[in-house]
């Protein structure tokens, strides 16, 4: 693998690790992360854990399928970052349904949890309406799955 393709992050087991840097435009006036800004660290991080798990988003979009959209979300913050900190977001499947993913989200520094959230990612038709996700997409994500009680 080549070094830069490490920008989609890696799986380490079933999670996938997604290493994100805060910049300058990520911070409010008082130097810490936006709140809003997790959430953009959270979702490139899932669609980088989907691409690397074999979903092609694009494709289904593309072809009328359909696309994930944000359902639902609990999110907790737990402490601040701060400009040029290193953070990865570790992100885990935790339940797979016929038209919906559910995903556990941590952001991290070190061993510090910042921000963590759970979310449901819906499959939707192009009508907005939720829709049963690609058979071969169920299939990518079973080895992924966490297997926890």
């Amino acid at each position: 693998m080549a070094p830069d393709a490490t920008i989609e992050g890696r799986f380490d087991g079933i999670e996938h690790r997604f290493p994100v840097r805060v910049y300058f435009e990520d911070t409010d006036l008082s130097g810490v992360v936006y709140h809003a800004n997790y959430l953009r660290f959270m979702e490139r991080a899932r669609s980088d854990m989907l691409r690397l798990a074999g979903i092609d988003q694009r494709a289904a979009h593309e072809a009328g399928e359909g696309a994930y959209a944000v359902r639902d979300m609990a999110i907790r913050w737990l402490a601040p970052a701060r400009l040029d900190d290193m953070l990865v977001v570790v992100s885990k499947l935790m339940k797979i349904r016929a038209a919906a993913a559910l995903i556990h989200q941590r952001v991290m520094r070190g061993q510090t949890i910042l921000a963590q959230a759970d979310v449901e990612a819906a499959f939707v038709a192009p009508s907005g309406r939720p829709r049963r996700q690609p058979t071969d997409w169920i299939t990518k994500f079973e080895h992924l799955l966490w297997k926890g009680h």
